[in-house]
């Protein structure tokens, strides 16, 4: 009987010290955003997938002046933000805090931006860029 106990109570401390991080990614990001708040000769957008996959590019008359390519990922469980085509490689950065309606991910070895902010409030996607320095922000409303 003791041997069967003292199994059990072993077993039950394995068990619990498992850790079985389980992340909620932010699915409010999916859809087409279109930014308001941009400089009057320019367009900007983010179209997220249900994949957690998405675009960010920015249009001025025809041409595209900016282009990035997002991802969120799970890596060493952990949330990261993963952005291409703005540097050489892709950039990481890594979820900081989040909500059921926004995240914060940072990088602070990128020099622009280190964190990079989004919430939804209301039906607008916001999302804000900043370092030490100065910060960016973006208002964003869904397209039909």
């Amino acid at each position: 009987m003791m041997r069967f106990l003292l199994l059990f109570i072993t077993g039950f401390l394995l068990f619990s010290c498992q850790n079985t991080t389980e992340f909620k990614k932010p699915t409010w990001l999916f859809g087409k955003w279109k930014r308001i708040n941009n400089q009057p000769d320019k367009f900007t957008y983010e179209f997220w997938n249900d994949d957690f996959s998405g675009i960010g590019f920015t249009l001025k008359e025809k041409d595209t002046v900016f282009k990035e390519v997002l991802h969120i990922i799970t890596k060493n469980d952990s949330l990261f933000l993963q952005v291409t085509g703005v540097n050489e490689n892709p950039t990481l950065f890594a979820f900081i805090q989040q909500t059921d309606t926004s995240f914060t991910a940072e990088n602070k070895q990128n020099e622009f931006p280190k964190t990079i902010h989004y919430w939804k409030e209301n039906n607008q996607l916001k999302a804000k860029v900043a370092n030490d320095e100065f910060s960016i922000d973006f208002v964003f409303e869904k397209t039909k």
